[in-house]
């Protein structure tokens, strides 16, 4: 997906790059809804069986709130974002995000065999940047290259402008 400056939070250039990753998001809703179905029939049912363990009311409402935290759990699988613009880009992974302009960023790396793409930072760091991910194919591919293309218009700018 490619934000072109109709909204809020364009650039001078006009240009803003949001990449998500597909299938990880189809799967965290997918897994879910089927959690809490799952939940809710096992809450249900559990009042009926000749068990021989009484479950009240009480614990079917439990049994169904935990299998709301468990999805909500399955669903931070679904929030990984990349922002990119002229000036830097925003990394979302499950429960952080961080913001690094490109004066920082060395590199944008796909390493052979890795699952997702990574930032390389100064001193041997690197940020895993979970919202381009392999499975995910062609679609990572063009996300990888226009935060690169972005990269390196901004390195190029920043060098032109030092000398």
């Amino acid at each position: 997906m490619i934000d072109t400056g109709a909204g809020k939070g364009t650039t001078a250039t006009g240009v803003r790059v949001v990449v998500r990753p597909r299938k990880a998001v189809i799967a965290s809703w997918i897994g879910s809804v089927v959690i809490v179905v799952l939940f809710v029939v096992i809450a249900l049912v559990l009042r009926n069986t000749a068990t021989g363990v009484f479950f009240r009311f009480a614990d079917q409402v439990a049994l169904l709130l935990m299998g709301l935290f468990i999805a909500g759990g399955v669903l931070l699988l679904a929030r990984p974002r990349v922002v990119a613009d002229a000036e830097g880009l925003e990394v979302r992974n499950f429960l952080l995000s961080r913001y690094y302009s490109w004066e920082v960023v060395e590199h944008i790396a796909f390493p052979d065999g890795a699952s997702w793409a990574r930032l390389d930072l100064p001193d041997d760091e690197y940020m895993p940047v979970l919202a381009i991910q392999a499975v995910d194919g062609t679609r990572a591919v063009d996300g990888i290259r226009r935060v690169r293309a972005l990269h390196a218009a901004a390195r190029s700018a920043g060098s032109t402008g030092t000398t």
